[in-house]
């Protein structure tokens, strides 16, 4: 069973071949757990109403398409039909809630891998992080993450990490405040959505365990600030409750932006960063 054909402009989608996904999948914590959507308002949506209705640790939700995806900061994101990677992962890993801070930094390692893997990018070959949850190929934005979740006690009931990268598109929005870019303009060729969704799940998958042992946790921080051009060095301006305009000095243990402004150092725990102009 193949997922929904969908036409649109005389080209046929590129499609979800949802038996090979499973078979792929046996083994890991995902097998059995796929819910595929032709259309639905919002991958993450539909996680965290099944998250909340008891849905089982591995869930997946994808879609060809998304009505109200959204990104951080309730931006909105462009999910055009079949032309990229929409989805979302409920994971009931016991993770500790001071831990949390860690996880959309660790999704973005597992998305840059699965995007090396499958696209031939690397961290070296323009495949760049911005704090906290931007996936970026030089300039351009090429993916995004959100990540919600419900805290019990000390340590997390359930996450969901809803994941988006651009693959086919080739087409964006004029007005967007980082230009866009997808695998398929930067690679030349057609990057396979199945073969980056199955990278991503094992990936993520992976990241997810280390951030129950805390002698891998702590290495985050530093593979992060090893991936991105981002984190230590760059003039930056911080939107968000802790606005200011600085130059990052690295990350701390609870993967918290370090800014040196003329004021001091700011720990930034929540926002979003640009490049500032130089004046």
């Amino acid at each position: 069973m193949r997922g929904a054909s969908l036409d649109l402009r005389g080209a046929t989608l590129d499609l979800y071949d949802l038996v090979a996904l499973e078979s792929a999948l046996a083994g890991t914590v995902f097998a059995n757990k796929l819910h595929f959507s032709p259309v639905t308002d919002s991958t993450n949506s539909d996680a965290l109403q099944a998250a909340r209705s008891s849905a089982p640790h591995g869930s997946v939700y994808f879609t060809d398409e998304q009505r109200t995806g959204r990104g951080r900061g309730d931006h909105a994101w462009d999910s055009v039909a079949g032309e990229g990677l929409y989805v979302s992962v409920l994971l009931r890993t016991p993770i500790p809630a001071v831990r949390l801070s860690l996880l959309p930094l660790a999704a973005g390692l597992a998305a840059a891998e699965a995007i090396r893997a499958v696209a031939g990018l690397t961290f070296g070959n323009n495949i760049d992080l911005r704090w906290p949850n931007d996936l970026l190929i030089g300039p351009r934005k090429v993916g995004g993450i959100l990540v919600g979740s419900k805290i019990s006690g000390g340590s997390a009931d359930f996450v969901v990490v809803g994941i988006g990268i651009n693959v086919h598109q080739r087409v964006f929005a004029a007005d967007l405040t980082t230009p866009a870019t997808s695998l398929d303009l930067e690679t030349a060729r057609n990057v396979s959505r199945q073969g980056l969704l199955l990278s991503l799940l094992k990936s993520l998958e992976s990241e997810a365990l280390l951030l129950l042992n805390s002698e891998t946790t702590v290495k985050i921080p530093a593979r992060v600030e090893q991936a991105s051009t981002w984190i230590r060095g760059r003039r930056v301006e911080v939107h968000g409750p802790q606005a200011c305009i600085g130059v990052t000095a690295g990350l701390d243990e609870n993967g918290f932006l370090r800014v040196r402004t003329d004021s001091g150092i700011v720990t930034v725990q929540t926002g979003g960063i640009r490049a500032a102009e130089i004046s």
